[in-house]
């Protein structure tokens, strides 16, 4: 009897750009993943509702709906990762200003295997945060002046307000939470949210602290919650 084969993880690739989907979809297949793609944003919403695929690669430009609106109608029926694809770097800025709650971002032109490391993150990310629960036992809460985070139940309040955070968000707070108090370096917070060599110029954490300071009502402008100390990193301070 043939012993049984673990099943490949489904991907689903929604962008309207014909020659850059074949180029992902043949870079996923031959990494070992089973690939759908989407060029249309009405029928994207169909099929990640429908299909629930392991992980959602989302363009932010489509025709129908744009990527946004995908990602916001599909969020209370769809809690895979979802990493939304972006042409330029101010519509990265413009996608943190809203809660949409897609995972990561990565910008255009795509790299295949930037993309591939990526999409291996958050699904290694999915995998293993009932394992992490477990292994944290000891240290299952933290609470920092108003800000109380709960790794168990996955759960962020401040000042007894819920905070809806994705999984990406809620790992890096708890990162900067469990450190509260020292600087954490961008490079430590991108291998260990990420898992890819920090080049010095991806923008990914600076985004996500953007996104998170905003959830939980830290004044961008003037952040009292969470700091950044220039030239090193990002500090939570503890109080």
């Amino acid at each position: 009897m043939a012993a049984n084969t673990p099943s490949k993880d489904r991907i689903l690739v929604i962008d309207d750009d014909e020659d850059l989907t074949e180029m992902i979809r043949d870079f996923l297949l031959s990494s070992g993943f089973e690939v759908q793609t989407v060029a249309n944003g009405n029928e994207a919403v169909e099929r990640i509702v429908s299909d629930q695929p392991n992980l959602v690669v989302l363009d932010l430009m489509l025709p129908g709906i744009d990527g946004l609106s995908v990602c916001r109608q599909v969020r209370p029926s769809y809690s895979g990762p979802i990493l939304m694809l972006t042409a330029l770097a101010d519509d990265i800025d413009e996608v943190t200003g809203l809660e949409v709650g897609a995972d990561d971002y990565l910008a255009k032109p795509v790299r295949p295997r930037v993309l591939l490391a990526r999409i291996r993150a958050l699904l290694r990310r999915v995998e293993q945060t009932p394992v992490a629960a477990v292994e944290d036992a000891p240290l299952r809460t933290l609470q920092i002046g108003a800000l109380a985070i709960d790794r168990g139940a996955r759960e962020v309040r401040m000042a007894d307000r819920l905070v809806d955070l994705t999984a990406a968000e809620f790992e890096l707070l708890w990162l900067l939470a469990s450190q509260a108090g020292h600087v954490v370096s961008r490079e430590h917070l991108h291998d260990q949210t990420l898992h890819t060599v920090y080049d010095g110029l991806d923008r990914t954490i600076d985004l996500r602290v953007s996104r998170l300071r905003r959830k939980i009502g830290d004044d961008p402008r003037q952040p009292s919650v969470i700091k950044t100390v220039r030239g090193r990193g990002y500090l939570l301070v503890e109080r």
